[in-house]
């Protein structure tokens, strides 16, 4: 009986992988290197299926509103919110890294010539061109908004199309929780890999750097999500409790869209209007990521120190201007905090774009990354909902914690 409950329960047979593959690794690393098509194959299947879901979820969320008037002022908070936490993400990102240093060990990279400040308009449109040339998200978000505009406003007449979309969310986030009936298997390839391939033999400068992101987005956690949750009238580590096992998928598969369905089915449960939970983490998805924010802009600082080279206060504005843009291009799909990265120092031009090869080895180490980025966009759900008015706190409150029902108001703000 015990077992076969442990059997159902994803989070118990995924740690079970991981602690497999963490044994392979170790005993047998020549072959624990040879799973890594485990976990690609899954972040591949994974990647192909977030344009149909992302255009779906965003389609179905614009057509629900109502009046046009209620689209472009949800769209307006949405936007808003997204472009402060962007820039504090991005600014976390660049000001730990300049704080902790962790590429004080100079190496010897040969540095480039220093791009003056007045090319940044062309190097920033270079770079955010580089970006949107290897992603399918914005071009999709785009359409799937200006359909769901469109049928929004058809009326009565576009209204068998829009149950037919909340009918294809339903059957897509199905076909979704059925791919990750095999995050195990993907969690432990991805282990068995890692701890076979690189083992406990990382070069310091390396793990400093490791170390340093996981601090500025423990950081952004505690001090900017934490205070935009209180603002909102709750405390941010009980909605990390309340998510922690889809936080675990992530954690284990590296696939932030893996959370997708138990995220929106649990932030539903809390009170948060469905339209807003659609639009809101299929547009955050792209437009929301603090976690592969400050994974840039500290990557970024590291390689400069490792070139020796001092970021003056100009070239550090450049760096985050230059972040700001091409974080637009940015999407959850694995790989692509690396191709941000790779077009923001191709911007930069202050260090040779051979010198993020430095940076590969410790890519599966960053799931602090994906977290950060689903935490964010949960957050984001509640805090715009409240902002909204939409947000029903007495199924907030029962959803999160009884101990924290001093904590909000005995009358419901709004119902869903």
């Amino acid at each position: 009986m015990i077992l076969a409950k442990l059997y159902r329960n994803d989070t118990v047979l995924i740690l079970i992988a991981i602690a497999l593959g963490l044994t392979l690794g170790i005993l047998r690393p020549e072959l624990a290197v040879q799973m890594k098509p485990l976990s690609n194959a899954f972040l591949g299947v994974i990647g192909h299926a977030v344009p149909p879901v992302m255009f779906v979820l965003v389609a179905s969320a614009v057509a629900a509103f109502g009046e046009r008037g209620q689209k472009t002022r949800c769209a307006g908070r949405v936007m808003t919110y997204f472009l402060l936490m962007t820039a504090l993400s991005l600014i976390t990102g660049a000001g730990v890294g300049m704080l902790l240093t962790p590429g004080a060990d100079t190496l010897s990279l040969p540095t480039s010539t220093i791009r003056p400040i007045s090319d940044l308009p062309t190097a920033a449109l270079t770079s955010l061109a580089h970006v949107i040339g290897h992603t399918v998200i914005l071009p999709v978000l785009l359409a799937a908004f200006l359909f769901g505009l469109g049928l929004g406003c058809a009326g009565e007449t576009g209204a068998p199309l829009r149950r037919g979309l909340d009918s294809a969310v339903g059957w897509l986030l199905k076909a979704l929780r059925l791919v990750l009936k095999f995050a195990p298997l993907a969690a432990f390839g991805a282990m068995a890999y890692t701890v076979g391939r690189y083992g406990p033999a990382s070069a310091w400068p390396l793990l400093k750097f490791v170390g340093t992101v996981y601090f500025a987005c423990a950081l952004f956690i505690v001090v900017v999500l934490g205070v935009a949750a209180r603002l909102a009238g709750f405390g941010v580590f009980r909605l990390i409790a309340y998510i922690k096992a889809e936080l675990c998928l992530v954690a284990f598969t590296g696939a932030s869209v893996a959370a997708l369905p138990g995220l929106i089915e649990k932030l539903e449960r809390a009170g948060c209007a469905p339209r807003v939970v659609r639009l809101v983490l299929s547009t955050g998805y792209t437009f929301n990521l603090a976690g592969s924010n400050i994974y840039v802009t500290c990557a970024a600082v590291f390689l400069v120190q490792l070139a020796g080279v001092a970021l003056d206060g100009s070239q550090l504005l450049v760096l985050l201007s230059i972040a700001l843009l091409t974080s637009l291009g940015s999407t959850s799909a694995a790989g692509s905090a690396f191709l941000t990265l790779t077009a923001t120092m191709a911007g930069l031009n202050l260090v040779p774009l051979e010198a993020l090869g430095l940076l590969i080895g410790v890519e599966r180490l960053m799931k602090c990354r994906s977290l950060t980025n689903v935490i964010g966009n949960t957050l984001a759900c509640v805090v715009i909902s409240a902002w909204s008015g939409v947000l029903d706190r007495a199924a907030l409150r029962e959803a999160l914690a009884p101990r924290l029902q001093t904590a909000f108001p005995d009358t419901v703000a709004g119902k869903r």
